[in-house]
């Protein structure tokens, strides 16, 4: 219930969602006035959020900074890379990447050069009509066509959000090594409550940000400006995180 309920929020709580809903109101109503009020608010609405520099305004706060590789001190005994980066393409029987995928190359690159002893995987399925597709499994056949040996890659299979990422990791972590340091790789966006997560699981790890969104303060004019569709989607990450960090708060995971 809590998976679908989650969903169903993170619908409403899209700034797209409030500009069509907008559009439609002003459509609908016979006030001439109104109309023309809620036209110029649909469109500041529209600016505001597909603005790029006031997106990043917002995203640099609040994402967890990168650190470089060589700020990760001796060996780790796993990284341990978060999912939601695939949805499976049935017909073509293979995985279709989205940008998160930075979260699993990440990895690779730590594991290649030996920051990390083996590769932990968290993730079932995000879908509610594709509970099947699991997304461990599938990323760890993905690795080992890459050249990476089975026995570097665990999975977890079963999580569908963050806590439960945490909660599952442990019981692998802890057959691993209990007190074992571990390095944990998610987008800059998801890590401060992943973070949380963890720690509060009791899993000693290290945060290593992929997949960030925000960057260097610049005053480029299409930057500052012109409005941007990719602006859009930043906005339904961010407070998809800011609903979901405060939705965890009150449950108690973090």
């Amino acid at each position: 219930m809590f998976f679908i309920i989650s969903k169903l929020l993170s619908f409403l709580i899209t700034p797209l969602t409030w500009v069509f809903a907008l559009l439609l109101w002003s459509l609908l109503t016979k006030d001439v006035r109104k109309r023309r009020k809620l036209l110029i608010i649909t469109f500041c609405v529209f600016y505001f959020f597909s603005n790029s520099f006031i997106l990043d305004e917002f995203m640099r706060p609040y994402e967890t900074p990168a650190i470089a590789e060589s700020q990760l001190q001796g060996k780790y005994d796993a990284g341990i890379v978060l999912g939601g980066m695939i949805a499976y393409d049935h017909t073509n029987i293979r995985p279709q990447f989205d940008r998160a995928v930075d979260r699993l190359m990440q990895a690779v690159t730590l594991y290649k050069d030996g920051k990390i002893r083996k590769i932990l995987i968290s993730g079932g399925s995000g879908s509610i009509l594709e509970s099947d597709a699991l997304e461990a499994p599938i990323l760890r056949d993905y690795l080992v066509k890459l050249g990476i040996p089975d026995s570097c890659i665990l999975t977890e299979k079963y999580s569908k959000n963050t806590h439960e990422n945490a909660v599952f990791s442990k019981h692998i972590t802890d057959s691993l090594n209990k007190n074992g340091r571990y390095v944990l790789i998610t987008s800059a966006f998801h890590m401060p409550r992943s973070m949380r997560c963890f720690q509060k699981a009791g899993i000693n790890v290290t945060a290593y940000s992929a997949d960030r969104y925000s960057g260097p303060r610049k005053f480029v004019f299409d930057h500052v400006f012109i409005p941007n569709i990719y602006a859009l989607d930043g906005w339904n990450v961010l407070l998809h995180e800011w609903l979901g960090f405060l939705t965890y708060k009150i449950s108690g995971y973090i």
